[in-house]
């Protein structure tokens, strides 16, 4: 290992992050109420151009008279090939209160994407006395974000989160798919007769879980499109997690509660990673660097691996 230790990820439950359009102010409150970590107030993609400035009002509005509770409050402004972007980061952080806690940066295909706004709000932090700095997530979604994730990641202090977007992946690569994570219908082996379907966003995920452990960024898995197929977000969320990301998207209320099922330690999985390390404990009285649990070899990085389920477990409980 290098001598230069991994710096831990920001210590926050990410399990679920639910986005919801600022064109629909409507459903705030319910956003507000539901069980997800994080809530997405959405400027992007979900608004359609000739409503961008109401949503915008709308976002304002929302961060200071709704009782957001203990939720992670982040707003997703537009890219920054867009003429609304910079109009998204002055008029939010000028007119909206101090409840919000993160700006979510689409597209983001550089560092110098993530330096362009983080000068722009320090400037704007400064300009009106805001006392709590805002965090950052960036969006990976196209060719030149997973092509640069470690220098995306290692971008800015304020940095704390990267997630996949898979549609636009999938559009910046050229993939021939429409749609939206999960497996792909034409994306399989074929052996014996028989087809065996893989993970075409496995690569781009582990990219991206590798850069965030790097920098001491939360890696979170982005949108899955089809909101009627409960056992496929299921599935992928699975896979996510087993690949080290911390949380998923949820498009439609339903998948908030599929997703925090998947990211939250079960009872039995916290019960053997403490019983692993009180192996581990006793093996270091008897003056021994290892030790057997049911059957097999436990070591130091069992030890890492069984701490962080008993972190994450603690975390969520808080």
């Amino acid at each position: 290992m290098s001598f230069r230790v991994q710096p831990p990820a920001p210590a926050r439950p990410n399990r679920c992050q639910l986005f919801g359009p600022g064109s629909r102010p409507a459903i705030f409150e319910k956003m507000a109420a539901s069980d997800a970590d994080i809530i997405n107030l959405d400027l992007e993609d979900s608004v359609a151009p000739d409503d961008k400035q109401k949503a915008r009002a709308n976002i304002i509005q929302a961060i200071n008279d709704i009782d957001w509770g203990n939720k992670h409050l982040s707003l997703r402004i537009n890219g920054l090939d867009t003429p609304w972007w910079y109009r998204d980061v002055i008029e939010v952080l000028e007119q909206a209160g101090p409840r919000l806690d993160q700006i979510m940066i689409p597209k983001v295909g550089c560092a110098a994407d993530v330096y362009a706004v983080d000068a722009l709000v320090t400037a704007v932090e400064a300009a009106k006395g805001r006392t709590k700095p805002l965090a950052l997530e960036v969006i990976i979604e196209t060719a030149a974000g997973i092509a640069h994730v470690e220098e995306i990641a290692a971008s800015s202090p304020r940095l704390q989160a990267m997630s996949l977007g898979a549609a636009d992946f999938a559009a910046s690569m050229g993939m021939q798919t429409t749609g939206i994570g999960g497996t792909q219908e034409h994306y399989y082996m074929h052996h014996e007769g028989r087809k065996y379907w893989s993970d075409p966003w496995h690569w781009a995920q582990t990219a991206i879980v590798a850069a965030c452990r790097t920098h001491g960024v939360l890696p979170v898995d982005g949108p899955f499109g089809d909101f009627s197929d409960d056992e496929g977000f299921r599935a992928q969320a699975l896979r996510s997690a087993t690949l080290g990301m911390v949380g998923k998207w949820a498009i439609h209320p339903k998948q908030v509660a599929l997703a925090n099922a998947v990211f939250t330690p079960s009872p039995e999985a916290v019960q053997e990673a403490r019983d692993i390390l009180a192996a581990m404990e006793q093996a270091k009285r008897d003056g021994q660097g290892a030790a057997v649990y049911k059957g097999r070899l436990v070591d130091l990085a069992s030890v890492r691996q069984a701490e962080v389920i008993v972190r994450q477990s603690e975390m969520i409980a808080t």
